[in-house]
């Protein structure tokens, strides 16, 4: 089974976390039964960026983003070349090291 690796971030995890998935899952739906309460504001529909990360291993393992998600990820706060929104990803065969950026913009309620 793939081993998703996350980073340390000062309120969703501060000491990192580290945890096995079924292969085809989708990112942060992973996320969040492993404890780490990202923000997915849309409730994962891919209308908002409050679940982007950053893999910053993997990535080129990962299904290519769709034309959506890349109009989504040009709003997003820290935009990277390897951005994702976790809510987009689906987890294959390949271990991931995920990293969640220190802020994000939620254009669902700020109005952006």
């Amino acid at each position: 089974m793939p081993r998703i690796k996350v980073l340390p971030h000062a309120q969703f995890c501060p000491e990192g976390a580290e945890f096995e998935v079924k292969k085809s899952s989708n990112l942060c739906a992973s996320l969040l039964q492993n404890g780490i309460k990202i923000e997915h504001a849309c409730d994962m529909s891919c209308a908002c960026t409050t679940c982007h990360v950053v893999i910053r291993r993997g990535f080129d393992n990962l299904d290519e983003m769709n034309d959506v998600e890349a109009d989504l990820l040009d709003r997003a706060w820290g935009l990277e070349p390897d951005s994702r929104l976790s809510c987009q990803v689906v987890v294959e065969d390949e271990d991931l090291e995920v990293e969640i950026p220190k802020y994000t913009i939620n254009h669902a309620s700020e109005n952006h």
